[in-house]
């Protein structure tokens, strides 16, 4: 009888087992101490934790030239919130390759040492952003919490997450987290002809947008600085590529010799962007100091 009874407890503590193992659980808090960076991710449970990045790139705000102003705006935010003033939420919109994400991770290099800290989500996890917002509330830290890439389809679930947390929540947004997101697109939600016919005029000739146009816009007004990006020219293009072989050791007389192929290497790619110009010189530098 005993032994029946020891298997029955047995086989009843595997089920809660099991059952705890599906059930919501509250996320927990990671060793801060780890790292700079974390990333949100989805165990196969469904259970969110976060994850340091052990090895965070050195790229530094000197490192990236041809976005002065968009590196000023973004710089300026940075420190007011590192210092504890009041600073915006950041949406970072434009041309691909131009530097969005780079400058995030270049102002997270440069104020960790005072405290800041960054938290990567994927936009799909953005639904669970007002845990992970809770989980932080009470640290002596500065969060950003960082999107890239951030653009929504009709109806998904992180956008109402996301619109809720930026402004428009009963509870009050704490002090030590901003959200710092990347987009090709301006509104964040697709745009479709169709919807210029929702437009409306009035006697005095003002221009109204119709609901669905309102919506779109609703979101990204909430963010309270917007930095836009723009496609290099050929002179930019040419001064991020020897700025990027010059850090890759690569001499002067060599950097002004090969104009004609950093030109060939973006014609051949369709671009002129910061990605291609630091492609374009690993790719020179490998083959310069290997002899090929």
């Amino acid at each position: 009888m005993n032994a029946q009874f020891e298997h029955l407890v047995q086989r009843a503590e595997q089920l809660i087992t099991r059952i705890e193992a599906v059930l919501p659980q509250s996320l927990s808090m990671p060793d801060w101490s780890a790292s700079f960076a974390f990333r949100y991710r989805k165990r196969s449970s469904g259970h969110g934790v976060l994850e340091p990045v052990r090895h965070i790139g050195a790229l530094r705000l000197n490192d990236l030239k041809e976005i002065e102003p968009q590196k000023e705006k973004i710089q300026r935010n940075t420190l007011q919130f590192v210092r504890g003033f009041p600073a915006n939420n950041v949406l970072l919109t434009g041309a691909r390759g131009t530097g969005k994400s780079s400058l995030i991770r270049a102002c997270l290099n440069e104020y960790a040492e005072q405290g800041l800290r960054l938290i990567e989500v994927d936009k799909t996890d953005l639904i669970d952003l007002p845990d992970m917002v809770d989980l932080v509330a009470e640290r002596p830290e500065k969060f950003i919490v960082f999107c890239d890439d951030l653009s929504f389809d009709e109806g998904e679930p992180g956008y109402k997450a996301l619109k809720s947390v930026l402004d428009g929540s009963v509870a009050a947004t704490t002090a030590n987290v901003l959200i710092y997101a990347t987009s090709n697109r301006r509104h964040l939600l697709p745009e479709y002809m169709k919807e210029n016919l929702t437009y409306t005029h009035t006697d005095d000739g003002e221009v109204h947008p119709g609901e669905s146009v309102e919506e779109k816009i609703s979101l990204s007004e909430r963010f309270g600085v917007w930095v836009s990006f723009y496609p290099f020219t050929q002179a930019e293009y040419l001064t991020i590529v020897a700025q990027w072989l010059d850090a890759f050791g690569v001499a002067a007389p060599a950097i002004a010799a090969v104009r004609a192929k950093a030109l060939v290497w973006a014609l051949e790619r369709g671009s002129r962007s910061g990605r291609v110009a630091y492609q374009f010189a690993r790719d020179y530098a490998g083959q310069h100091a290997s002899g090929a």
